[in-house]
């Protein structure tokens, strides 16, 4: 019965979506782009481009399972000021003004969506896009960046697999039953751009384990800077100076290439 139950309520156990916007980049003064984009199965998704003038990078975010783009506003402004980056947001299917229900599949599908519209209609060149996820985000990049080319990849917070986050919890007997793999620690060996993961030590969502794992997985070249102190939402905050200077140390090596 309860295996039966986590069949039912497995999505509503991994996806938190708000649909309301608590701020916007008007509201703080922002220029942005209002997107509209079309996943490969015709649903219809919302994001924000924040350009700066002149910017040498472009982050694509890939946004953690809960909330929405507008959550991720001041880590835009922090992107911008310390990095001189453009970002582009966006929210997968169900979360924000994004049609549909999330799933793994489709959350893949929003990504491709993203970058196509980063790379066909803004331009922006590969080589100064970076693929950005947070948590859940992270599965999301990965599988992108194992198939799209870019200047790297950024992953915060990323976990080996969702049934062994199940394991990590009170769910350790589902985790067989759960059908939702992103199942990063399988893929990470096919990865051909830089990598950076970055991970709080003091994670109570993620185990820090679990990032160290991946990384470990993971294919030269390759950094992992560990937050000291810092938990699950809170790594830019807490990291500070030394989390943005791993960031711009991350991307010197990627000019360097």
């Amino acid at each position: 019965m309860i295996a039966g139950l986590l069949l039912l309520f497995e999505k509503r156990l991994i996806y938190f979506p708000s649909r309301t916007y608590d701020v916007t980049p008007a509201q703080l003064g922002l220029p942005f782009e209002d997107v509209t984009l079309t996943a490969e199965d015709g649903v219809r998704l919302h994001g924000w481009f924040l350009p700066v003038r002149a910017s040498r990078w472009t982050f694509l975010v890939s946004h953690g399972n809960a909330g929405n783009v507008c959550h991720r506003l001041d880590r835009t402004l922090l992107l911008q000021a310390r990095l001189g980056a453009s970002v582009f947001l966006y929210d997968y299917r169900g979360y924000g003004a994004s049609e549909g229900s999330p799933d793994e599949q489709g959350t893949y599908r929003d990504a491709r969506a993203a970058y196509r519209w980063l790379v066909e209609r803004q331009r922006v060149p590969v080589e100064r896009l970076v693929i950005f996820g947070e948590s859940i985000g992270s599965a999301v990049s990965l599988d992108l960046a194992l198939t799209h080319p870019a200047a790297g990849l950024v992953l915060e917070a990323p976990f080996t697999s969702v049934r062994d986050m199940a394991r990590s919890t009170g769910l350790f007997p589902l985790a067989p039953f759960v059908r939702t793999r992103y199942d990063n620690l399988a893929k990470v060996a096919g990865l051909h751009l830089p990598l950076l993961v970055l991970h709080g030590d003091h994670d109570e969502v993620v185990p820090f384990a679990q990032g160290r794992r991946l990384f470990a997985a993971a294919p030269d070249p390759k950094r992992f800077f560990a937050i000291s102190g810092a938990g699950h939402n809170d790594t830019y905050l807490v990291g500070g100076e030394a989390y943005w200077s791993a960031v711009a140390d991350f991307l010197r090596s990627l000019s360097s290439n």
